[in-house]
């Protein structure tokens, strides 16, 4: 009896560890395919794919980031379009602009920027992984909550703000670009 029971202990074993290296290779190849992307972006960085005549990037150096979106990253922008920025209350970006503005500016700028290279595929695995919904870290402390309307990525803010992602994985040399048609707000800073 003991010798049938030892090759049935040790097959159990070997198909457990054959599916443990199984799921851990799955999730490697997954993580490399972003990183494999932004190998092959080329030299030009996110800060160099921007318009620099958007809103976006205007915000983004007015806050100091387009030197960090020039550097080596990787990252992960979420980039509103111009119409988005339109859509804030009147005043806003003006008001963003000011020196004294800056730290408010900061926060929701870093709010748009994911660590790493994430891809919009990444995000619907996460999604589907997360039954229906997926939270995303920022760079800026905060989290997105994203989820699926239909064939869309939606990502919503902290106070249920949603932005669709229209575009997606425009991928730099430093990392993706990934845009969408809002703003997306942090939460009230603690004071």
């Amino acid at each position: 009896m003991r010798k049938s029971v030892f090759p049935l202990a040790l097959a159990a074993t070997v198909l457990a560890v054959t599916g443990c290296n199984s799921q851990n290779q799955a999730r490697k190849d997954e993580a490399s395919k972003g990183t494999e992307a932004v190998k092959q972006a080329g030299d030009k960085t996110i800060a160099a794919g921007l318009d620099q005549n958007s809103s976006f990037f205007k915000a983004a150096k007015a806050a100091g980031l387009d030197a960090t979106l020039a550097g080596p990253g990787p990252y992960t922008v979420i980039v509103p379009d111009d119409a988005a920025f339109g859509k804030l209350p009147q005043g806003t970006m003006d008001s963003w602009m000011k020196p004294e503005s800056r730290a408010e500016l900061t926060r929701v700028m870093t709010y748009h920027i994911l660590p790493g290279t994430v891809l919009a595929a990444d995000i619907g695995k996460a999604i589907d992984d997360g039954k229906g919904k997926a939270v995303l870290a920022t760079m800026g402390g905060g989290t997105l909550t994203a989820t699926r309307e239909g064939d869309k990525i939606v990502l919503a803010d902290s106070d249920g703000h949603k932005a669709t992602m229209a575009a997606t994985d425009e991928t730099l040399a430093n990392g993706v670009i990934h845009r969408v048609d809002a703003v997306l707000m942090p939460g009230k800073a603690s004071a």
